[in-house]
């Protein structure tokens, strides 16, 4: 059955995401801020759901359509054929979000849908009473330049949450994110990668998953496993696939995946996700404060998220932790550095180059540079 999906991500991050559709043999893709609608088969869900790396979710497309008064929403809304999804005894939620739209209030708006589509069920099924204890179904309502855009979330957690990570620092940079951190940088699986304040380890693990052709998805479920319109089969291949799909680790090969951090809980935190990640044999975790470190090779590549803070106390050590990276990487023309900040002045203090490429991304809602600065590329024997 040919059906119409949405990928979310965050701005910035549509270009990689596409990169990862076509990858999966996806070719007919829009792409707009923040989402890339394509069209696939209705078991093509569980796969999409399983590889996605840098999408925060998959959503169904159910319609779309232009709702200026409360009346058009519930019309229009009650004409589209939820029954093809929703279960009689389905259990749905209406959530909603509205920019430059005359429906300005996204509470009255998921109530007119939740009545459109309660009305829809009732009349296609002949029922009376929606009991709602079956399985579980998100519909969001996006209203934008009064264009209504009608979903079903097919994936329920964030595809960040890839069932990993038992705990964070303060400010968790999301798996996704760090995904794409990577994917942005030079890295390549063979190649010394490094993060020297690596806190409880997401960049690395990531990049270890990707290495390892790890399918992020593997190992959580999903809202549309309940889903009765996809085979159990559908799942069970997909999976299956996926499984076939790593590549093992190399026992005779060296660790080429390094990551640092002076607090000894946050390296404890690191070794468990990678252990649960099932990477912990591809990363070289270590207690060492950046300033105590050094680097002796010519050659590599260095992904970091520094920690920002906003006391006048932080900033006076955030600019401490630039200049010994600046100190560190001068002259080792060989290592390309990327650096995800929030602190605008960190080019100020890294004066090896100005930055090659800069990248605006958010973390959350914590609008970020990403530096990128190149290094000369490595002979073979690296």
């Amino acid at each position: 059955m040919s059906i119409t999906l949405i990928a979310t991500c965050k701005y910035g991050l549509e270009k990689l995401v596409k990169f990862e559709l076509e990858a999966l043999d996806f070719y007919d893709i829009t792409v707009h801020p923040g989402r890339l609608e394509f069209t696939a088969e209705l078991d093509d869900i569980p796969q999409l759901n399983l590889w996605l790396r840098c999408a925060d979710r998959l959503r169904l497309k159910v319609g779309e359509f232009h709702a200026t008064t409360f009346d058009d929403l519930y019309e229009q809304t009650k004409a589209l054929p939820w029954e093809q999804w929703i279960t009689a005894d389905g259990e749905f939620t209406v959530i909603g979000k509205s920019v430059k739209s005359q429906l300005m209030s996204v509470r009255s708006s998921q109530s007119i849908v939740k009545k459109a589509v309660v009305d829809r069920l009732q009349n296609a099924y002949q029922i009376e009473d929606l009991p709602e204890t079956g399985p579980a179904f998100t519909i969001q309502i996006s209203l934008l330049k009064d264009i209504a855009l009608l979903t079903i979330d097919t994936s329920g957690s964030g595809l960040h949450k890839r069932g990993y990570r038992a705990a964070a620092g303060d400010a968790p940079l999301k798996e996704t994110l760090a995904a794409a951190l990577v994917q942005l940088s030079f890295w390549r699986h063979g190649r010394l990668l490094i993060d020297p304040m690596c806190g409880s380890g997401t960049i690395l693990i990531e990049a270890a998953m990707i290495g390892r052709n790890i399918p992020p998805g593997l190992n959580r479920s999903f809202a549309s496993e309940e889903w009765p319109c996809i085979s159990d089969r559908a799942w069970e291949q997909a999976r299956y696939l996926a499984q076939q799909a790593i590549i093992p680790t190399d026992p005779q090969e060296k660790i080429r995946i390094w990551g640092y951090d002076s607090n000894p809980e946050e390296i404890a935190i690191a070794k468990h996700n990678a252990e649960k990640a099932g990477v912990a044999a591809d990363i070289l975790f270590e207690v060492k404060d950046i300033h105590k470190l050094w680097i002796d090779r010519q050659y590599g590549i260095v992904i970091t998220n520094p920690p920002y803070g906003i006391r006048l106390s932080d900033f006076q050590e955030m600019n401490q932790i630039y200049i010994t990276i600046h100190k560190m990487f001068r002259k080792k023309s060989g290592w390309s550095v990327f650096v995800f900040t929030a602190d605008a002045k960190f080019p100020d203090y890294f004066k090896r180059a100005r930055p090659d490429r800069v990248r605006k991304l958010y973390n959350g809602t914590i609008e970020a540079n990403y530096y990128q600065y190149y290094g000369e590329k490595p002979p073979d024997t690296d």
